[in-house]
């Protein structure tokens, strides 16, 4: 799908020096370092659109809102809006109307699932959400995602930040044009822990999606490296 067809996506995410990104229990902490709180600012800073699971946006207070006045600035220096829209992604629709998101009312809030949520729930949501984009069937069809945020709402650059069920679809599709990786110096263990990218692996190497360096920053202990597709 090319992307003009397609907003410009970028995925953003930190991870353990062992691959996690969260512990087993699928509890969430930050465990990075306040630069890459910043970073994750500034990359919102540039998108029309920023994307979670929602199982990623229940973890406490998340808004995927912009981050504070200097950062909506930045948006507006950036030629965007002062606040960028904000999509969540739940199959089947398991996200409480009641979640800290939909008390903050400052940009609209866009739901993907499919014909797995149950009605009932999705039009509890319906009333919390500005719009739906809903899939025939039990799995997302994010190649129609795309091209609906694209020519519906005009999302040109589009930042994914997990967690791992999310980003592994967008990664099997080739949909992912740029990877922000934050490689933090602690080790969680644990053979149930999220990663990177979950859900459904590969059989054979050939299958796998591969990305080129291209570029490297370190703070601190910690290290930050851009990734463009090999392909690219």
């Amino acid at each position: 799908m090319a992307v003009a067809a397609r907003p410009f996506v970028a995925v953003n995410i930190a991870i353990t020096a062992d691959g996690k990104i969260a512990p087993d229990t699928r509890k969430f902490k930050p465990f990075s370092s306040e630069r890459d709180q910043q970073l994750m600012m500034e990359l919102r800073s540039r998108a029309d659109a920023v994307m979670a699971g929602a199982r990623t946006v229940c973890n406490g207070k998340v808004t995927l809102g912009p981050g504070g006045k200097k950062y909506q600035e930045q948006r507006i220096q950036n030629g965007l809006a002062e606040f960028n829209l904000r999509v969540i992604v739940s199959r089947t629709g398991a996200i409480s109307p009641k979640a800290h998101i939909f008390t903050k009312r400052f940009s609209p809030i866009l739901l993907l699932t499919t014909e797995a949520a149950p009605p009932a729930r999705l039009k509890a949501l319906s009333k919390v959400c500005d719009a739906m984009f809903i899939s025939p069937g039990k799995t997302l069809d994010f190649a129609a995602v795309l091209k609906w945020l694209r020519e519906k709402w005009k999302v040109k650059r589009l930042l994914c930040e997990g967690g791992g069920e999310l980003n592994a679809p967008m990664f099997r599709g080739g949909f992912v044009d740029e990877l922000y990786l934050t490689i933090a110096p602690v080790v969680f263990g644990g053979r149930t822990a999220p990663t990177l990218a979950d859900g459904d692996g590969i059989e054979h190497l050939t299958e796998s999606c591969r990305f080129k360096l291209k570029r490297t920053d370190r703070f601190g202990d910690e290290l930050f490296c851009v990734y463009k597709p090999a392909k690219a």
